[in-house]
């Protein structure tokens, strides 16, 4: 369970992110609500996960997550432009996530 919490904990990283950027310095409405609620659950989930996953592995894990997936948002909707080497380097990250969860015990 406490790997399910991370992953998802990881998955609001990514959007208190992107309505951070949203939010242009906290001055719109609705995407600061975003952010200080995708924080809150963020910042939870990581807390509870780190009961169980050792302190790198989950801060690692999810800061990859959140990383990856606000990259992947950027491209998506063309705030950031789109690479082949970006992609490659979101997929090693990825690829490092799994492999963190491989070998954790």
């Amino acid at each position: 369970m406490h790997w399910v919490i991370l992953i998802v904990s990881g998955l609001f990283e990514a959007v208190w992110a992107i309505a951070l950027g949203m939010s242009e310095g906290f001055s719109k409405l609705v995407p600061t609500i975003v952010f200080f609620a995708a924080l809150v659950v963020s910042m939870g989930g990581l807390a509870y996960a780190m009961k169980e996953i050792p302190v790198g592995t989950a801060y690692a894990i999810w800061v990859g997550i959140g990383a990856s997936l606000a990259v992947i948002y950027s491209m998506a909707t063309g705030q950031e432009a789109f690479s082949v080497l970006k992609m490659v380097f979101i997929l090693g990250l990825v690829g490092c996530i799994i492999g963190l969860k491989a070998v954790s015990h």
